[in-house]
């Protein structure tokens, strides 16, 4: 178990979370458990998990802040549980950062498939890098692929979440090439599309805010109506 990945459940229902764990722990996983924003953030203090199951109804500071707040310094994938069957939940805690999204009642193996598929995207992304590059230049931008984020260009650091980055990774891999939303989905997350999928629009939309594009005119990840979206303009890729 010591080279198993580790999975923090932050659920403020005792029972849930002792039942994930045991679940996860019978699969090969090493777990922590928080009730709160607090008991995670201690946790994370001592521990360094691999991904988070994050609850959105918590008491306190609900998973959708400490999403917010844990994509303002870290990388860390999250998966984010939600009891609400409304989609503007999923689309908020997809806009603060959470790399997908479970609605409850769910099966523990429907979990279990996400985290293997999170972590699996996670560290082939982490492993891979274009021809071996380090770092990727594109419109007075820089995206570090090692450190995993992006370089203004007045040399400030912005954080991305796992789902940007390999966005705009997949972006950068196609240059002024049109990619459809089932495209993009497939290169980024290994599945098809169903027809009420806006995770690609929303991830989108959250990278042209941090590139500070103007959402009615982008000049770097631009609209192609009826089409898709395409990243303009030359990219400069810097070997490691």
């Amino acid at each position: 178990m010591e080279n198993a990945a580790s999975i923090l459940i932050v659920d403020d229902d005792r029972d849930i979370r002792t039942l994930l764990q045991d679940y996860l722990e019978t699969n090969g996983y090493r777990t922590h458990g928080a009730g709160d924003g607090a008991a995670m953030w201690k946790l994370l203090d001592n521990t360094k998990p691999d991904l988070i199951v994050l609850d959105l109804n918590l008491p306190g500071e609900d998973g959708l802040t400490l999403c917010r707040k844990l994509r303002a310094h870290s990388t860390l994938p999250v998966i984010m549980l939600t009891a609400r069957s409304e989609p503007l939940d999923r689309i908020l805690g997809l806009e603060m950062g959470a790399d997908d999204y479970l609605p409850k009642p769910f099966e523990p193996r429907e979990l279990l498939a996400r985290i293997r598929s999170v972590l699996r995207r996670s560290t082939t992304t982490a492993a891979s890098g274009v021809e071996k590059a380090s770092r990727i230049r594109f419109s007075n931008w820089v995206l570090d692929l090692t450190a995993r984020h992006l370089v203004n260009p007045q040399g400030t650091v912005i954080m991305l979440s796992g789902a940007e980055f390999r966005l705009l990774k997949v972006f950068l891999e196609h240059p002024n090439r049109v990619l459809n939303r089932d495209q993009l989905l497939n290169l980024t997350q290994g599945r098809d599309a169903d027809p009420f999928d806006r995770s690609i629009d929303i991830q989108i939309s959250r990278l042209r805010q941090k590139l500070g594009e103007d959402a009615r005119l982008p000049q770097i990840i631009k609209t192609v109506r009826n089409g898709g979206y395409v990243l303009a303009g030359t990219v400069a890729v810097e070997p490691d």
